[in-house]
């Protein structure tokens, strides 16, 4: 009977993080710091963006995959701007703090500091 019962406690734990955003393989509403940071870059030929999320967290050596957001078949979240990218944030419980942008090779670079909110 334990072992029904542990059996389901883990397929519910499961389907509930599988069906969520993640980075890293990280849920973004289980990322446990207080602050992130979004890189966002313009697709080439398009006006979406795709971001790449710093939160602290260590990656494979030069992989940048694990940085960014994926959705819960492990597809690339492309965002139709950092607007979209901070109204995504937003519902997932961040705060707008600062912004910069960079410009390298003629291309803007988006980054945006944000803040966990407390619950």
């Amino acid at each position: 009977m334990k072992k029904i019962i542990l059996l389901l406690l883990i397929a519910l734990f499961g389907a509930s993080t599988a069906f969520s955003q993640s980075v890293n393989n990280v849920p973004i509403k289980d990322i446990d710091v207080s602050y992130i940071q979004i890189v966002g870059t313009a697709k080439f030929l398009s006006t979406k963006i795709t971001i790449e999320i710093d939160f602290g967290q260590t990656n494979k050596l030069l992989s940048s995959k694990d940085t960014q957001v994926r959705d819960e078949k492990g597809k690339l979240v492309i965002f139709n701007s950092m607007i979209d990218a901070l109204n995504f944030f937003s519902k997932n419980g961040y705060e707008f703090i600062n912004a910069y942008v960079i410009t390298i090779n003629n291309q803007n670079v988006y980054h945006y500091m944000l803040k966990k909110i407390k619950e």
